[in-house]
């Protein structure tokens, strides 16, 4: 995965059905407006006193920097390793994304929280394959995230991340799919819960 692989495809194509609307993978699920207006702010205070790092793939430093707790994935190695627990700030939003995805919020074992300055893309990828269901919430800006078949040919189909909204990505959309983040156009964190993986008919 490389940011600099977020340029690429400008133009998005549209799969519509039958009434219209965009036709997202199987396993993709949006919830607008899952915090309020109040929890957003209180959670960009927070951000500003976090300890980000910058994200290094493979020796390419992106644009992006990230916090994270529970557990750490390092590209190099493939593996995951412990890292510091996960915060009490964000213990209630991992038990109220648990709720809405029907998981125990026991098995969200990872949170990363991300910052993509203004011009910040993510590259073309799936989440690494230790993990599995991905739950994710917008703070303080918006953007898109596309969808297309992974390793295989088929059209580009996206959905608007709108501040505060949450989205999950299992079954055919986490393992059938890849996804990618364009550059954004003003500031913007991630909150991002992760599931270990558990063998599935999914599994690639």
């Amino acid at each position: 995965m490389s940011d600099r692989d977020g340029r690429a495809h400008s133009r998005d194509v549209m799969m519509k059905n039958s009434e219209g609307q965009q036709q997202l993978p199987p396993g993709f699920v949006y919830a607008p407006d899952f915090l309020t207006g109040l929890e957003e702010r209180e959670l960009l205070k927070i951000f500003g006193t976090l300890p980000f790092a910058s994200f290094d793939f493979h020796g390419y430093i992106a644009r992006r920097r990230i916090v994270e707790y529970g557990l750490e994935y390092d590209f190099g190695t493939r593996k995951t390793t412990r890292a510091d627990e996960i915060p009490q700030f964000l213990i209630p939003l991992r038990e109220r994304a648990a709720k809405f995805a029907e998981l125990p919020a026991d098995r969200m074992v990872e949170a990363i929280v991300t910052e993509y300055s203004a011009g910040a893309p993510i590259g073309w990828h799936r989440d690494a394959p230790q993990f599995g269901d991905v739950i994710g919430i917008s703070v303080g800006g918006s953007c898109r995230m596309r969808f297309k078949p992974y390793k295989k040919e088929g059209r580009i189909v996206s959905q608007i991340l709108e501040p505060r909204s949450l989205y999950v990505i299992r079954g055919v959309a986490r393992w059938q799919y890849q996804h990618s983040i364009p550059a954004v156009e003003s500031l913007r964190y991630s909150i991002t819960f992760r599931t270990l993986r558990e063998k599935a008919r999914w599994a690639a």
